[in-house]
């Protein structure tokens, strides 16, 4: 679910086992409960287009039904849940990377002490509040596998044609991973454009993207990708964005 490496996120969570697939369904239901409350409590997915966006994700990660079912009542007050809250924490990682973290959590100051061990046994410190999240902007993040897709669909180039053609500003692919960038009020729109060209899609959020990336050393690019994965386990943390360059 993090933002520091689409293509290994993906693969690693489709591969994932299943002590890794609970802790993956779980974030999921955190964020099926905090976005039916942000709808005014609304539980259909039809007329809450938040809900619908994170359900669609779910399920393309086999989250179970029932569970999703469980979050939904949890988010309109059907059945007793914890009282959650959004949090972001900007910070520094190793080599001076930038990264902001978010989360949904039930108790702010742990998931806060939690985050600064993990900064701190991996040479990176917490930042001030502004202090990084001027270097991210906000884009529409639409995640495809090129091994889902028809053969003719599988062809990079054709694919980065469709792409521009229904709306994107700009695609990067990392493995068999193709990502599409778009304006934030633009997402809907070209999502529903390429599904409409039969294109699978594994996900479309708003997502938070460095404006220029950063290289580090391999030393330094090892200490990230522990930080990173200590991250990834914390069952409070959603996403991790950063400007290093993959």
């Amino acid at each position: 679910m993090s933002g520091h490496s689409h293509a290994k996120t993906v693969a690693a969570t489709k591969n994932a086992n299943n002590a890794k697939k609970g802790k993956i369904y779980s974030k999921y239901a955190r964020l099926i409960t905090i976005a039916v409350k942000e709808g005014g409590g609304s539980g259909d997915p039809f007329t809450n287009s938040k809900l619908k966006a994170v359900i669609e994700q779910a399920k393309n990660m086999n989250m179970p039904k029932e569970n999703i079912e469980r979050a939904i009542k949890k988010g309109t007050g059907e059945l007793a849940g914890d009282n959650l809250e959004e949090v972001s924490f900007e910070a520094f990682g190793p080599g001076g990377i930038a990264m902001i973290i978010t989360g949904i959590t039930d108790n702010k100051n742990r998931t806060l002490g939690e985050i600064k061990v993990a900064l701190n046994m991996n040479n990176g410190k917490l930042a001030g509040e502004g202090a990084v999240k001027w270097m991210f902007e906000n884009k529409g993040t639409i995640i495809i596998d090129l091994n889902t897709q028809t053969e003719e669909l599988k062809n990079k180039e054709n694919l980065e044609i469709i792409a521009i053609e229904a709306g994107a500003d700009d695609v990067k692919i990392e493995n068999d991973i193709f990502i599409i960038y778009t304006k934030p009020e633009d997402l809907e729109l070209v999502r529903k454009s390429l599904e409409e060209k039969q294109i699978k899609i594994d996900s479309s959020s708003i997502s938070l993207v460095a404006k220029e990336e950063v290289e580090v050393s391999d030393r330094e690019k090892e200490q990230t990708q522990k930080l990173f994965d200590i991250l990834d386990d914390n069952d409070a943390v959603q996403d991790v964005y950063s400007n290093l360059k993959n």
